[in-house]
């Protein structure tokens, strides 16, 4: 319970404890947010880890020229990341197969989360791993559910550099053009909760309406 409000506490003033992170780390913070970034993308037991509100705020940070942080060099390592984390996620999906689908929910592996990406990747297709990247859980399974699909790698790989493109520079940006507003910088926490809300509001209206189902 104790490690569960910590992080809740992480994640709601994200501003706050990056901040310090690039305080006490300087440029390797660089090599921190790669982590969570290619573990996020990469690993169907890590979709719990931040993302829109991480971008957004690395981003602001970047205006402020927190550690030196310059975001052009910010986007280029999240774009790796993102683009890295997607390609082991596919092939982790094309080794492990359909038969992932007899697993169990469990702490580390959410079957119902794959089941409805598997569902939404068989209406959209390719486009799934473009709009997936928007939407938290989803993006963690979208390139696991295109491995175990088979779709093919030169497919996978053009939806995976737009859809990272789109993600990482539009948040990255969005945070660096209004990282300097006064406004911005005084409420930064109750924007990272905006954020997060309104990322969750799609899972939530399609939540409602499978149960209206």
């Amino acid at each position: 319970m104790e490690l569960l409000t910590q992080f809740i506490d992480i994640v709601l003033h994200l501003d706050k404890h990056l901040a310090l992170l690039v305080q006490q780390y300087g440029l390797w913070i660089y090599g921190i947010l790669f982590i969570i970034i290619f573990s996020e993308t990469g690993f169907v037991v890590t979709p719990f880890l931040p993302g829109d509100s991480l971008l957004f705020v690395a981003g602001a940070l970047a205006a402020l020229g927190e550690g030196g942080m310059d975001i052009v060099v910010l986007i280029v390592v999240l774009l790796v990341a993102a683009v890295l984390g997607n390609t082991l996620n596919y092939h982790i999906g094309r080794y492990l197969g359909p038969k992932v689908f007899q697993w169990e929910n469990s702490r580390l592996f959410n079957r119902d989360a794959l089941i409805k990406t598997h569902a939404f990747y068989e209406k959209h297709g390719g486009k799934t791993l473009v709009i997936s990247r928007f939407l938290p859980v989803f993006r963690t399974f979208a390139p696991f559910v295109a491995g175990i699909g088979s779709m093919s790698y030169a497919k996978f790989q053009f939806f995976n550099l737009a859809g990272a493109a789109a993600w990482i520079i539009s948040l990255c940006l969005a945070g660096y053009w209004l990282g300097n507003l006064p406004w911005v910088k005084a409420n930064l926490s109750l924007i990272i909760i905006g954020i997060i809300v309104s990322s969750l509001l799609p899972l939530g209206i399609g939540y409602l309406k499978s149960r209206a189902a």
